[in-house]
Formats: structure tokens, sequence, C-alpha cells
């Protein structure tokens, strides 16, 4: 009986000892790792949270007193551009006035119209200009007219190649009667183009006429 209890008792004791012994590793095993030199102990450099570094700075922003370039001119509708360049008479060189959004009496000429025909992305997004498909080359251009130029807005639409004229496309100059305001300003469905074109087309063009103040005695 007595050498029974004697061993519960060594063995308790032994058990004890081993789990001992294992905690013990375990906590010094987690700490130091496998290194008997247990670096994990020594105390760390003092650090920043934040890194130290140059802090950047931007250069100055220089304010131009010149105002911007679209500012310099007038802000007016492309189809009321159009009109009045029409109802001038259509002339090629020569200026010709306008009134533009803003109630200002401005002045422009051929070369501020041309662009309106010439340019893509411009009368609704992703829109080819008038001329890639309305070009000098007749034979494949619809409606036989070309919109690249001058000359070939002039001579009109429904021409052949030794034509100089065809259909007037400009009204006579009476703008709101043309074919091409009919086409620009109320088609809703214009062949060729995958949407309708943009009455409401905003521009900046011209130059503002300047108007002689009389002082206030």
């Amino acid at each position: 009986m007595n050498d029974d209890v004697r061993r519960y008792i060594y063995g308790a004791v032994i058990v004890f000892l081993v789990g001992l012994l294992a905690w013990v590793g375990i906590i010094f095993v987690n700490a130091c790792g496998l290194s008997l030199v247990c670096n994990r102990g020594n105390k760390l450099p003092e650090t920043t949270p934040i890194p130290t570094l140059i802090p950047a700075t931007l250069p100055v922003m220089e304010m131009d007193s010149a105002p911007a370039a679209a500012s310099d001119k007038c802000y007016v509708a492309g189809t009321d551009l159009i009109g009045a360049w029409v109802e001038a008479g259509s002339p090629e060189s020569d200026p010709f006035e306008f009134t533009d959004a803003n109630g200002a009496t401005c002045e422009a000429a051929f070369e501020d119209i041309l662009p309106l025909f010439t340019q893509s992305n411009l009368w609704y997004s992703g829109s080819l200009s008038c001329s890639s498909c309305h070009s000098v080359s007749l034979a494949v251009s619809p409606a036989q007219l070309d919109l690249s130029s001058y000359e070939g807005i002039l001579a009109g639409s429904r021409r052949a190649d030794d034509a100089p004229k065809g259909t007037d496309i400009l009204g006579g100059g009476k703008w709101k009667s043309s074919l091409l305001y009919q086409f620009i300003a109320e088609a809703k469905d214009v062949p060729g183009h995958d949407a309708a074109l943009s009455s409401s087309l905003m521009v900046h063009v011209g130059t503002p006429l300047s108007t002689e103040v009389t002082p206030t005695p």
C-alpha cells in the first residue's frame, strides 16, 4: 500500500516538473526563438513613428495677369454665327458683325466659320467633321456637297464634277430658309450621323467691337 502511494506521489511530482519545464521552454522559444543568445530581449532602438523626410515644396504658382484667350473672344451659338455670316452676304475675306450670347456686338470673318465644318468632335461628342464626308471629291461626297472650303460651300449641293454650281444651301442669304439651317438646327435624323447635330453648340470666336463711352461731366 505504501509503495503504491509513493509511486503516485513520485509520478505526480515528475509530471509537474515536466510540465513546468515544458511551459518554461515554450515561453523561452516564443520570446527568444531557438537561439540561446536571446537577441529578441535586447532593447529596441528609439525610432520615430513617422519617417523623417525632407518636406516637399511646390513651385509658387504665378498668376498670369492676362486673361485666358477664350475670354477675349465672343461667346455665340454656332448656328447664330453661321447665320450672321449668311445674312451678311457670305463674305470670304471681309469681316461681318454678329451679336453674341451676352448681347455684345462682335466681329468675325469666314476663317471663324470654316472650323465649324472642318473640326471633329464638335457638333456632338465623337462626331466626325463635316468635311470628312462632304469633301472635295464629289463622286463620293454625300449630296455632292463640299464643305471643306469657301468655294465648296458656296457651290452648293447636288452638282456634277464639272458643274460650278448646284443647289444653293445658304438660302440666298436668308439663313432660316436655307437647307444648311434645316440640317443643322431642325433635322433630328441627319443621314450619316450617329446623333442629331447640336443646335445649342456654343463657341468662342470673333472680337468684341469697342464701344466709345461718353464720360459723364
